[in-house]
Order: C-alpha cells, then structure tokens, then sequence
C-alpha cells in the first residue's frame, strides 16, 4: 500500500514537473505565425474559388454590370472581412501576449495549441456565415458556431496568460506582472474577444430575429474598442487612484485630529 501511494505521488510529481518544463518561445511563436498565416490564406481562397461571378452569368443575368453582381455575393464579402479582421486582432492579441512573456513552458504551448486549434476553424466559421445567411434557423446555428470558435480561440488565450502569472516573476515582464504598468491594459485587452463573442452567443439565443446584426454588430465594435480600450483603461485606473488617494487623505486627516486632541480628551 505505501509503494502504491509513492509511486502515485511520483507520477504525479513527475506530470506536473512535465507541464512546468520550460519551451522554447521562438518555435512556439514561429509555428503560432504560420498557422495564422495559412488561416488567413484559407479565407482569401475561399473567395475567390466560390464568390466571383462568372462571365457568362454577369452578360446575361446582369446586363454586363460587374458591379451588381458582386453586390449580389454582398454577405459573403461581408463574412470574409468580418473573419479576416478577427483573425487579425486575435493575432494582435498572441503578438502582445509573448510580447511580455519571457519564458514560455509546455503547459503554455498546450495551451496556444488548443487556441491556434479553434483559430484554425475561422475558415468554417467564415463558410457557415456566408452559405446560411438568408434568415433561417441554420443562420443562428452558424453564428452560434462562430462565437463559440471564437470565444474558445480567445479564452485560450486568457488562460496562457493566467498561467503566466502563476510563476511571473519567471514567465512575465515586469510591465505585465501585478501592479506593473500594462497590467490592466492585458487583462483587459484578453478578455476582450471571450466576453464579447460569449454575449453575442447568449444574445442570439434571446434575439433570435437580430442574430446577423448582433454578430456583425461584435464583428464592427470589436476594432474600435481595442482602440478605445487602452483610454478606458487610463481613465479608470486613474479613477481608481484619486479614490484611494481621497481616502488615504481623509484617514491621515482623522490620524492627525486624534493626534492633536490633549489626552483629557481623548480619554474622558
């Protein structure tokens, strides 16, 4: 019974210290770029095997017009765009993640490997917003396929992060650890993508008759907020500051009147 119990506990020694060992960030960082790559790859092909108009098709059916017949893949250049920028900022994202990590481990690459996984399902999730997007009971299942690829490739994310903490003052720069400068800014910048696809899923569910707004509508606000995120981020942090400040202030104001009171008092 006691060898069992050693060796149970060595093994688990043993997988902890195996997730724990350290990975070289260059390949993990090549091999995130290159998937990235094909991803977006991927997408610009699917448009121009399946969403340009055929000659024939543009002399007959639209009087020689080129342009009303691309107007009439409309949704599908819309879908294109709307997964291209995603993919764009989700990199972004990973850029400014390793940016500040300075020693990744195998538990970390696990984890950009399960996000680069669902990143890879962008393009199904570009094919599923653009074939189903007449108003249908399919074209809610498609959006609620998107979000969820989203929000898993972003959540990920999240969790490398989180798990750079835990040993941050071996994985982390100074910057990003707690209480350093970009702190704030990271957190919220990750949590970004999975908040926002995770409301767009549940809003979907309660609206389902504006589920195409709703996700173009995340698709659209997402780029700004990141642009919008870093002032909000200022602005609150310094808020929260003064606040602290003011009461920091009114406590040594109270400390300074109990110190100027006589004994008598002070004690009656």
């Amino acid at each position: 019974g006691h060898r069992d119990e050693e060796e149970a506990s060595y093994s688990l020694e043993t997988f902890s210290f195996y997730l724990s060992e350290p990975l070289s960030k260059e390949r993990v960082e090549a091999f995130s770029d290159g998937v990235y790559a094909i991803v977006a790859t991927l997408l610009i092909l699917d448009i121009c095997e399946d969403n340009v108009p055929d000659p024939r098709e543009v002399g007959e059916k639209f009087h020689g017009s080129l342009l009303e017949a691309l107007s009439e893949y409309g949704p599908n250049y819309l879908a294109y765009f709307g997964s291209f920028v995603t993919i764009g900022l989700l990199w972004f994202v990973h850029h400014s993640l390793f940016l500040y990590v300075t020693k990744t481990t195998r538990l970390m690459g696990l984890l950009n490997i399960l996000s680069l996984a669902f990143i890879g399902g962008l393009p199904l999730a570009y094919q599923l917003t653009s074939e189903f997007a007449e108003k249908s009971h399919n074209e809610i299942e498609a959006i609620q396929v998107s979000c969820v690829i989203t929000f898993f490739a972003s959540i990920f994310q999240f969790a490398i992060w989180t798990t750079a903490l835990l040993h941050e003052r071996e994985t982390l720069h100074p910057f990003a650890r707690y209480g350093g400068k970009e702190h704030a800014f990271m957190f919220a910048k990750l949590a970004l993508y999975p908040c926002v696809s995770l409301g767009a899923f549940f809003l979907t569910c309660l609206l389902s008759e504006f589920s195409t707004e709703i996700f173009h509508l995340m698709q659209i606000v997402i780029p700004f907020a990141f642009l919008a995120l870093r002032i909000f981020v200022r602005i609150s942090l310094t808020l929260i500051k003064s606040v602290m400040s003011l009461s920091r202030w009114k406590v040594v104001l109270l400390e300074e009147e109990e110190a100027c009171l006589s004994p008598a008092e002070t004690h009656p």
